[in-house]
C-alpha cells in the first residue's frame, strides 16, 4: 500500500500589479514553493502589470508536505529581481475543499519572520523527584534552514527560553544544517504549568540584528505527562506582522486541487483491471462497448480530460490502446449523423485521442515543429496580415528614412509566413517514416472507421478531416501557439513572436480542415496565404494517404513499446557534469559539458550528442537524487546523484542545469525512474566534501551520515512519465466511484428496455451484463478501502506533535 498528495496547479493570470520598473511596468514571473522548496519557475511576462501565464503542473507530494507558497518576482537584468508579494497556502485549507480552490488571492508581503524552513532535532526530559524537578533540553543539530546571509548559509545559534530565563548556544559559522550537541537546564516552576517552553533559532549578525531561523513552542504539561521525547520537529514562524502593504500589491488566479491517494496492493485492482480490459476485447458477446458506453455517457465535461488521461494510462499499460481507441471511434460515429461536427466536441474519444497523441507523439511532435518553432523565435520578425492591426512603426526601413505602406507590411507579412510554412509543410511530408507505429495504427483505424460508416462519393473528404482534426487541429496548431506547454521552448514567445505563431497556427488549422472557402469567409485578410494553403491542402492529402498505408501485420506492440517504455529516451540534452573521483573536491569549476540521456534502465552521457564513447550509470545503483545547496558551486541549479560502485563505494555524479525547471524536471524523471529501487539513501549531504569537510554540516569524516534527509516523494507529472498500473487503476476507480449513481440509473434504463423487447427476463439479464459485474468490483474495492481507514484511525498519533503547542 502506498500513499501520495497530487496537486494541480493552474496559475492563471495576475492583476494590479505594483511597479518596479522605471518604464512605469514590471517583468512579472511566479515560483512555486512547497514548504520553501523552490520547484516550478513561470515564464517571465515582459512590460505588463497584469499577466497572464496560464501555466499548468501535476505535482506529487508526500502527505506530510505542509504548505504551497506562489512568489510573485520582477525579473531584472542588471541587478537582482524585485520580490513583489506571496500567496501561502496550507495543505488543511487545499483539503477542506475537494473540489478545488479556483479565484483571485491577494498577495502579501515576505516578511522575513515568516519565511522560515527546516527542522531541528531535540531531546526534551523532565528529571528529578517532586519539589526538586528540572526541564532539561539537549539540543543536537538542525537542517535545512532558512539561508540568510550573502554566501548561501547562515550563522546560526540556539536560544532556549522558560519561565523568563534563557540560554543561548555557540554559534555555527556558515551551515544551514548546524551541530550543537548542547543541553540547557531550568528550574521547573509547577506553578507556572502554562509556561511553554520555547526554543528559537537565530542567524547572528556582526554588524546587523539578528536574523529569525524559526521556533518550536513546547506545552510543558503534556511534557511532564511523557517524561522524555526525542525527535525532529518541525520550525515555526513567529506571528505574522500586520502589513503597510496589504491590499496593493495586487493579486493572483490561482486554480488548486488536492486529491490524496491510498493506492492499494495490485491484487486488489486485478478484477477491475480485467474488466475494463474485457470491455474494449472481442469475447463479451456483443457486450463490447457497454461499460465504456457507461463511462462516455456519465462523465461530466468538467471531469472528461482527466478521464480520458487515466484510461487511456490504464489501456497503454494493458496493450490495449487501440482497441481502446476504436471502440470511442465506433460509439462517437454511431452518434454523428452530420459529416461537419465529427470529432469536433469535446466528448470523451477526442479527449482520449488527445492525450493518446500526447503521451505517444510528443517526440515526433517535436521533430516535426522544433525547428520551424526554434527559426520563429530566433528570427523575431515582424508580420501581420489583418489590415486592422498593422503598425507601420514597426516596419520602418531605417536605411532609406522612411516607413513602409500597408500594403509593403502585408507582403513582406506573406513572404515570411509563406516561407515558414513551406519549411513546416516540408517537414510534416517527410515524417510519415519517422511517426510511431503506435499513431499510425490509430489514425489507420480511425481512417477505416469513418470511410466505413460515410461511403458516400460527397463524403470523400471526411476520412482526411478525422484524422486532420486530431493531427493538425488538436495536436499541431496548439503546439505552435503554445510550444512552452508542448515542452518546444522554455520560455513563452513576446508579443510579436506569438503572433507571427498565431498566424502560422492559423494557416495549419486552415490546411487541416481542408477547406479554403470557409477561411475566406471568417478571415478574409488571410487570403494572401491561400495559394501556399490550397498546396498544402493537397500535399496533406497524400501525406494522410501514405501515413495510414501501414499494414495490419504490422503489430505496433504497444505494451512491449510504451508500457514498458523501452524504445523511449525518457528524457535527454545538454548539461554540465562533474563525477566526483578524487578525495576532495576541486577549488576551480570541474564542469563540463555533456549529452546526457535517460533511458528506461541507464543514465549515459557523452561528450557530443552522436558520439560513440559513452559513460553510463546503472538505475539499479543509484541510492539517491538531489539537489546541492546553493553555496557549494555558486549556483541553485545543481543536483547529485549518488550511486554504488561494484564494490560498494558510494560515487556522485553532479549536474548543473540552467534553470530551477530544468533542474525539477531532471530530478523528477530521475526519482521516478528510480521509483522501484531497493536500497535507496534515507539521509544525504546537500553541500560538498570540500577541502577536509562536508560544506554543509562540517563534518569531517567523508563516509559520515547525510545530515539532511531525502526527498523522493516530490516529483513534477510529464507526458513520458513510466506508467503506474495501480495508480491508474486507483484513479479509474475513484471516478466510476464518483459516477456510480449515474451509472446504475443508465444501467438500469438499458436492463428495462431490453426487457421490453423480450430479450430474456431483468434477472438473467443482470447476471450476464458487464456493468452489474463492475459494480460488485467497486463494491469489494471500496470494502477494501474502507479496512485500510480503519487500520489507520486505530494507530496511535504521532505524540512528538502534540507536544508541540
Amino acid at each position: 500500500m502506498a500513499k501520495r498528495s497530487t496537486l494541480f496547479i493552474r496559475i492563471v493570470e495576475g492583476k494590479n500589479l505594483p511597479v518596479k520598473d522605471i518604464t512605469g511596468s514590471s517583468d512579472p514571473y511566479c515560483v512555486v514553493r512547497i514548504d520553501n522548496e523552490a520547484i516550478i519557475r513561470t515564464a517571465t511576462i515582459w512590460k505588463t502589470l497584469s499577466p497572464f501565464w496560464g501555466e499548468e503542473y501535476n505535482v506529487h507530494l508526500p502527505p506530510s508536505f505542509h504548505t504551497v507558497s506562489f512568489h510573485v518576482l520582477d525579473e531584472d537584468s542588471l541587478s537582482r529581481d524585485d520580490v513583489i508579494g506571496k500567496v501561502s497556502i496550507t495543505k488543511e485549507a487545499l483539503a477542506a475543499k475537494p473540489q478545488g480552490l479556483d479565484g483571485w488571492v491577494s498577495l502579501t508581503e515576505i516578511d522575513p519572520d515568516e519565511e522560515v524552513q527546516g527542522e531541528i532535532h531535540l531531546q526534551i526530559a523532565v528529571l528529578g523527584d517532586q519539589g526538586a524537578r528540572k526541564l532539561h533540553c539537549q539540543v543536537f543539530e538542525a537542517r535545512d534552514l532558512a539561508r540568510k546571509d550573502r554566501n548561501g548559509a547562515s550563522d546560526p545559534f540556539v536560544r532556549v527560553r522558560y519561565n523568563g530565563k534563557t540560554h543561548e548556544s555557540t554559534v555555527v559559522k556558515k551551515s544551514c544544517y548546524p551541530r550543537w550537541n548542547e543541553s540547557f537546564e531550568f528550574d521547573l516552576d509547577e506553578a507556572s504549568a502554562d509556561t511553554p517552553l520555547s526554543v528559537e533559532v537565530w542567524d547572528w549578525d556582526l554588524v546587523s540584528k539578528n536574523d529569525f531561523l524559526g521556533k518550536v513552542l513546547f506545552n510543558i504539561n503534556r511534557l511532564q505527562s511523557a517524561e522524555q521525547v526525542e525527535g525532529w520537529f518541525r520550525l515555526s514562524p513567529d506571528k505574522p506582522k500586520h502589513s503597510q502593504y496589504e491590499g496593493t500589491l495586487g493579486s493572483l488566479r490561482l486554480q488548486l486541487r488536492l486529491r490524496d491517494e491510498t493506492v492499494l496492493p495490485s491484487s486488489h485492482y486485478q478484477p477491475l483491471t480485467e474488466l475494463m480490459c474485457q470491455s474494449v476485447g472481442t469475447n463479451l458477446n456483443g457486450n463490447r462497448s457497454d461499460l465504456i458506453m457507461l463511462i462516455d455517457e456519465t462523465t461530466t465535461a468538467e471531469g472528461r480530460q482527466e478521464v480520458a488521461t487515466n484510461l487511456v494510462k490504464l489501456f497503454l499499460g494493458q496493450g490495449l490502446a487501440l482497441e481502446f481507441l476504436d471502440v470511442l471511434f465506433t460509439l462517437e460515429l454511431e452518434k454523428t449523423s452530420e459529416p461537419n461536427t465529427l470529432f469536433r466536441s469535446n466528448s470523451l474519444a477526442s479527449k482520449s485521442m488527445e492525450s493518446f497523441l500526447k503521451v505517444a507523439g510528443m517526440q515526433y511532435l517535436h521533430r516535426v515543429l522544433g525547428p520551424t518553432v526554434n527559426r520563429v523565435f530566433e528570427e523575431k520578425k515582424y508580420v501581420e496580415l489583418d489590415p486592422n492591426k498593422v503598425e507601420l512603426k514597426e516596419a520602418g526601413c531605417t536605411g532609406l528614412h522612411r516607413l513602409q505602406t500597408e500594403a509593403d507590411v502585408i507582403q513582406q507579412s506573406t513572404t515570411h509566413l509563406q516561407s515558414y510554412l513551406t519549411e513546416l509543410l516540408h517537414a510534416i511530408m517527410l515524417s510519415a517514416s519517422h511517426c510511431p507505429p503506435a499513431l499510425r495504427h490509430a489514425f489507420r483505424q480511425l481512417y477505416q472507421r469513418v470511410q466505413a460508416h460515410f461511403p458516400e462519393k460527397e463524403y470523400r473528404k471526411v476520412k482526411f478531416i478525422a484524422v486532420t482534426s486530431f493531427l493538425c487541429l488538436r495536436f499541431f496548431s496548439p503546439a505552435i501557439m503554445s510550444p512552452k506547454l508542448f515542452h518546444l521552448r522554455e520560455k513563452h514567445p513576446d508579443a510579436r513572436t506569438s503572433r507571427t505563431l498565431l498566424l502560422l497556427a492559423k494557416a495549419v488549422q486552415n490546411i487541416g480542415n481542408l477547406d479554403t472557402l470557409a477561411c475566406r469567409s471568417k478571415e478574409p485578410w488571410m487570403v494572401p496565404l491561400q495559394p501556399a494553403i490550397q498546396q498544402g491542402i493537397s500535399q496533406l492529402k497524400d501525406f494522410i494517404t501514405q501515413l495510414v498505408s501501414c499494414e495490419e501485420g504490422d503489430d505496433p506492440d504497444l505494451q512491449h513499446s510504451l508500457s514498458l517504455q523501452s524504445s523511449f529516451i525518457l528524457k535527454e540534452g545538454f548539461l554540465f557534469l562533474h563525477k566526483t573521483k578524487d578525495k576532495s573536491m576541486l577549488i576551480a569549476s570541474p564542469f563540463k559539458k555533456y549529452y546526457v540521456s535517460l533511458a528506461r534502465d541507464t543514465l549515459s552521457y557523452t561528450r557530443t550528442q552522436n558520439s560513440k564513447k559513452i559513460s553510463f550509470i546503472t538505475l539499479q545503483k543509484i541510492r539517491a537524487v538531489e539537489k546541492v545547496e546553493e553555496k557549494s558551486f555558486g549556483s541553485s541549479n545543481v543536483m547529485q546523484i549518488i550511486s554504488s560502485e561494484d564494490n560498494g563505494q558510494l560515487e556522485t555524479l553532479y549536474l548543473m542545469c540552467k534553470s530551477v525547471n530544468e533542474l525539477n524536471q531532471w530530478l523528477s524523471a530521475l526519482r521516478k525512474a528510480c521509483i522501484h529501487n531497493t536500497e535507496t539513501m534515507s539521509s544525504y549531504h546537500p553541500g560538498i566534501y570540500k577541502g577536509d569537510k562536508w560544506s554543509c554540516c562540517h563534518q569531517k569524516d567523508k563516509t559520515a551520515v547525510g545530515c539532511d534527509k531525502t526527498r523522493h516523494g516530490v516529483t513534477l507529472q510529464e507526458w513520458n512519465d513510466p506508467l503506474d498500473p495501480d495508480l491508474e487503476s486507483q484513479l479509474i476507480f475513484r471516478h466510476l466511484m464518483s459516477v456510480q449513481q449515474a451509472m446504475r440509473e443508465k444501467h438500469h434504463e438499458r436492463i428495462q428496455q431490453e426487457k421490453s423487447n423480450d430479450q430474456g427476463s431483468t434477472s438473467e439479464l443482470e447476471k450476464q451484463d458487464v456493468a452489474t459485474r463492475l459494480f460488485k468490483v467497486l463494491q469489494d474495492l471500496q470494502e477494501a478501502h474502507a479496512a485500510v481507514e480503519r487500520a489507520e484511525q486505530s494507530k496511535n498519533k504521532n505524540f512528538l506533535l502534540e507536544l508541540q503547542t
